[in-house]
């Protein structure tokens, strides 16, 4: 049976037995936590122990934001907990969080943080990586689990880690989303019928963005693979594509097999979705929509080689919804 903690000497005082795997959440549970919790017990092992926090942190809030209307269901919260493996629950209140009130010192994101989610949300990140760096020193996890949905938040906290020196291994996990492609969240909740609709467009945004990018990768293999720039050429060719036809000369005449569009091509194919969307009813509202590298999320250039994320915001009605997936350019066949 999953048990319920509130403070952190309840689940210090604990003996331990094996590997801690902490997930950290802000309640409101569904099947992309799930998928946490699972993927904790599997690194935990049956000799670890999985801790979940369930905490709505006041801190990564703005002002305007939905921090009094997001859904606390503790109950079902440790309900999926216990059906998911979890060995305890961690729902801590605000004044064990934060004894005192708010901290006067805080975790400074960075010059990351101001982009994209920070360059819309200010001071989100910092918020965020305050509770996050309290609560690994609450909890004392040997690994902590995070969802790849958020990844520039993921990227800060292994920033974070490996900048301040946390003795802790920070595992994330591939974004979970529902049959019709749109990316798990509690959020979801909000959304209306037609809300829900629109919303749709972030993750066929996405996906026409990761469409366009297999057919430059499968360009490149293409070319790469034949033995002179003539025949490379002719290669391209027989792919069938517009794009690639337009560019088979400058390809024969080249010792680097070109790629028709690169990243620009891939965030046009996702913008074309994205200014689709803005016209329905109810319109999608486009926050940013972005190529980045993971690295310090600072968008790609058109000669970018290496991983990247294709990351877009947006608001349908009053709610605010986030998505993203990887990307590799230059990936060798």
């Amino acid at each position: 049976m999953t048990g319920l903690l509130h403070t952190a000497d309840a689940l210090r005082t604990r003996t331990r037995a094996g590997r801690r795997a902490v997930v950290m959440t802000m309640g409101a549970l569904h099947e992309g936590h799930a998928t946490l919790i699972r993927t904790a017990r599997r690194i935990a092992g049956d000799e670890g122990e999985v801790v979940v926090t369930v905490f709505v942190n006041p801190l990564q809030f703005g002002a305007g934001e939905d921090l009094d209307r997001y859904p606390r269901t503790l109950d079902a919260d440790i309900k999926i907990a216990e059906q998911e493996g979890a060995d305890f629950v961690f729902a801590p209140s605000v004044d064990e969080v934060y004894p005192g009130g708010e901290p006067q010192v805080r975790i400074s994101a960075g010059p990351m943080g101001t982009r994209l989610e920070g360059a819309t949300r200010p001071g989100h990140f910092d918020g965020m990586l305050t509770v996050v760096a309290k609560l690994l020193h609450l909890t004392r996890p040997d690994v902590a689990l995070y969802g790849q949905k958020d990844a520039q938040q993921l990227a800060l906290i292994r920033r974070m880690v490996r900048d301040l020196n946390f003795g802790v291994e920070i595992v994330g996990v591939p974004t979970v989303r529902e049959d019709d492609g749109l990316a798990l969240s509690s959020r979801n909740r909000y959304l209306s019928a037609a809300e829900r609709r629109t919303a749709l467009a972030l993750s066929q945004a996405l996906f026409a963005g990761r469409d366009r990018h297999a057919a430059q990768e499968a360009l490149r293999a293409r070319a790469a693979s034949a033995p002179a720039t003539h025949a490379r050429a002719a290669a391209l060719n027989a792919l069938g594509e517009s794009r690639a036809a337009a560019d088979t000369h400058a390809v024969a005449q080249s010792v680097t097999p070109a790629v028709p569009g690169g990243p620009a091509a891939v965030r046009a194919a996702a913008r074309q979705v994205i200014d689709e969307a803005a016209r329905r009813q109810p319109p999608l509202e486009l926050d940013y929509l972005a190529l980045v590298d993971p690295a310090d999320f600072t968008d790609v250039g058109p000669d970018h080689t290496g991983d990247a994320v294709l990351a877009v915001a947006a608001k349908v009605g009053a709610t605010r919804l986030i998505d993203n997936i990887p990307l590799t350019f230059g990936a060798t066949a």
